[in-house]
C-alpha cells in the first residue's frame, strides 16, 4: 500500500525535530554538568536528565513511526 508522500515527509520532519529537541536536551544538561564544582545547581541538573531522558524516549517513539511507515510503504507490511 503507498503511503502519501506528504505523510512521509511529516513523520520524517516530526522525527528530525524530536531529535533537534534531544540534542539540545543533553547540551543543557552537559553544561550544568560543567559548571566550577561550588556553583553546580544539583537539582535544576537532575532535571535536565529527566527532560533529556523524555526527550530521548520521543525520538524513539518519532522513530519507530517513520520506520513503520517506511517499510509500509516500501514493503507493504
Amino acid at each position: 500500500m503507498d503511503i502519501d508522500q506528504s505523510e512521509l515527509d511529516q513523520l520524517q520532519a516530526d522525527y528530525k525535530k524530536a531529535v533537534e529537541d534531544w540534542i539540545a536536551a543533553i547540551r543543557k544538561e552537559e553544561a550544568l554538568a560543567s559548571v566550577h564544582h561550588s556553583t553546580a545547581d544539583l537539582d535544576a541538573w537532575e532535571e535536565a536528565g529527566y527532560e533529556e531522558h523524555k526527550l530521548q524516549r520521543e525520538v524513539i517513539y518519532r522513530k519507530k513511526l517513520y520506520e513503520d511507515a517506511l517499510r509500509e510503504d516500501l514493503f507493504g507490511f
